[in-house]
């Protein structure tokens, strides 16, 4: 198989999943249909957060972490790993209770790739059990019209492609947020570098309908890497903009009272604790992200 266009040999893409090992049922259909995609297989290598994973088709790698590293730290174990064993051009990261309901994906991804040499990532579309998605699941201001593609300045964790150059490049995921917001991290690493980031509506994860406070650590982690974030990130004075913005948003989301307590001891620890490296984003990033309809104070 050979990229649209081109004569070049297919991009190799190696498929990174992270587990708990409480999905397996949910894992192996993800599994069955990362196999049943077209053209040249996927190198797959299935992480095990701190866990004994359960039997795996044949063809997938297995990896035991000894520790659970939260979400980030986990990707950038399977990252080292396709580095090491994979000779991989693109990363596609899938959540465990996933699956790939079109037999097409892979290969729209390596065309993806081939057609933009400055593409460094993509982002697929998250639909439920009935086609729906959620607007959290939409990586543009309102969640305007899932079912369009086109340029953004973030993208979902849970099914999304990434050039393995660009991590050669900016780095890898911050494993000290452990949960939330390391996409956007990211995001605004390879912005800076001046990578594009694609929402594209045709590739499709399917994935159950969820809140994404049932996580434990979600209000705290998100309020504390918000902090981290802005510090990490943003010009001095777009610092306190940006989460002033963040603090009325959420209590404008009238959180449980728990949740807002413990969101706020989170953004606290995110003022008080730091998180080096401060690298902020030049201004002619923050120009770009403006015109791409995410400014980044919103």
């Amino acid at each position: 198989m050979t990229a649209r266009g081109t004569d070049a040999p297919a991009a190799a893409v190696g498929v990174v999943v992270l587990t708990m090992g409480d999905r397996e049922p949910e894992l192996r259909a993800l599994l069955d249909s990362v196999a049943s995609q077209e053209g040249e297989a996927a190198t797959v290598v299935v992480l095990g957060q701190g866990v004994k994973l359960p039997p795996l088709p044949d063809g997938v790698e297995a990896v035991e972490l000894p520790e659970n590293l939260g979400i980030p730290g986990g990707r950038n174990a399977g990252v080292r790993w396709l580095r090491e064993h994979g000779g991989v051009d693109i990363v596609l990261v899938l959540d465990d209770d996933g699956l790939l309901p079109r037999t097409d994906t892979l290969r729209l991804v390596r065309e993806a790739f081939a057609e933009n040499p400055r593409l460094g990532v993509v982002g697929f579309r998250i639909v439920d059990e009935e086609g729906l998605t959620q607007r959290r699941h939409v990586p543009r201001l309102g969640g305007a019209d899932p079912a369009q593609s086109g340029p953004v300045t973030t993208f979902l964790g849970g099914a999304h492609a990434i050039r393995m150059s660009v991590i050669d490049q900016v780095g890898e995921f911050p494993a000290e947020f452990f949960y939330a917001h390391e996409e956007t991290d990211f995001a605004w690493r390879a912005l800076d570098a001046g990578w594009e980031i694609d929402y594209r509506a045709d590739l499709v994860l399917r994935h159950p309908r969820t809140q994404a406070s049932r996580h434990a650590v979600y209000y705290r982690n998100t309020g504390r890497n918000r902090v981290w974030l802005a510090k990490r990130h943003l010009p001095a004075v777009l610092v306190p903009v940006y989460l002033a913005t963040w603090a009325a948003y959420t209590v404008a989301q009238r959180p449980p009272l728990h949740g807002l307590r413990s969101w706020w001891a989170g953004f606290f620890e995110g003022v008080r604790v730091p998180c080096p490296p401060r690298r902020p984003m030049r201004w002619r990033t923050v120009w770009r992200m403006t015109r791409l309809g995410r400014p980044p104070v919103i």
